[in-house]
């Protein structure tokens, strides 16, 4: 078979891809052969590897890579590859390869790309987070919180920022917030004494910390009210919990965004202030005139 007797084909998937390679096996070169059968043990290598990368693993030339492309039915190593890329853009490849991924950006110069990869992610998130929301939904977490005599908000790893982020913010208006594991200690002893009087914020992400959801069946075994925040309808802690809220986290970078979280979070915030008494009105104001008291502030030039 030449490299032109194949019909360019359309194909949106790294299976699909795999497939074809595969059926067209017996019609390749042997030279074609070795860099096929490399892609076929390796595929995780292709979106994050050059054409001279991959032929240099496979023991091949560079051109023989392209061949293989072309005699499988693509336009070039490009084409054939960019499945493979879309996979890493979607998150559905291990961290470490979208980790090479975004190095592999940096050296070909197209950071343009990447940008644009980052900003389109992040809008999306935001999106797809505030698609899965429902005003009844917000307002009944929103009571729970304002009715209960203590918050706390745990995570772990990059959430448990997130959780602190949201407890100093509620924190300026209202008392009982607690971001935890605090330091020095762990979330079971931290709600030792809690019950159902009190709400758990949670969260985590795939992959689904332990003590996380340790928590989260800690809380429903003593009456806390569990409000979960977490990547699938399937996770664990949406399953466990009385309120559930389905964040979007996708991003070509190596590690879940926070992007939706931290908007699903403030929302929330801006609910119980909503369903909160008059009070907390006066409260954030007493909370600000005594920073500016203190000096907190710089002087606004204008």
């Amino acid at each position: 078979m030449n490299d032109t007797s194949v019909p360019i084909l359309e194909i949106d998937s790294t299976d699909a891809v795999l497939a074809r390679l595969t059926a067209e096996w017996d019609e390749l070169t042997p030279e074609a052969q070795k860099a096929a059968r490399y892609v076929l043990d390796n595929p995780q290598d292709v979106g994050v590897s050059t054409v001279r990368e991959i032929a240099e693993a496979a023991n091949v030339k560079p051109n023989t890579v392209v061949r293989m492309a072309r005699q499988a039915g693509f336009e070039g190593y490009e084409d054939f590859r960019a499945p493979f890329r879309d996979a890493i853009r979607a998150g559905t490849v291990d961290l470490g390869d979208r980790a090479r991924w975004l190095q592999e950006i940096a050296k070909s110069g197209d950071l343009g790309g990447l940008y644009a990869d980052m900003v389109g992610a992040a809008l999306k998130n935001v999106q797809d987070s505030f698609a899965n929301l429902s005003v009844d939904q917000l307002e009944a977490a929103a009571k729970a919180i304002w009715n209960s005599r203590n918050v706390y908000t745990m995570g772990v790893g990059v959430n448990h920022t997130n959780a602190q982020n949201f407890t100093y913010l509620a924190s300026t208006g209202m008392v009982g917030f607690h971001a935890i594991p605090k330091a020095g200690s762990t979330a079971v002893d931290d709600m030792a004494w809690a019950n159902e009087r009190d709400v758990l914020i949670a969260m985590t992400m795939r992959p689904y910390r332990r003590e996380v959801v340790e928590a989260v069946n800690m809380a429903i075994a003593q009456g806390m009210t569990v409000i979960a925040i977490s990547d699938s309808p399937a996770s664990p802690i949406i399953r466990a919990a009385q309120h559930g809220f389905v964040v979007s986290v996708e991003t070509p970078q190596f590690f879940p965004s926070s992007v939706g979280t931290l908007a699903v979070l403030e929302t929330l915030l801006s609910f119980v202030i909503s369903v909160a008494t008059g009070e907390i009105v006066d409260r954030v104001e007493t909370f600000h005139q005594r920073r500016t008291d203190h000096g907190f502030y710089e002087e606004d030039p204008s």
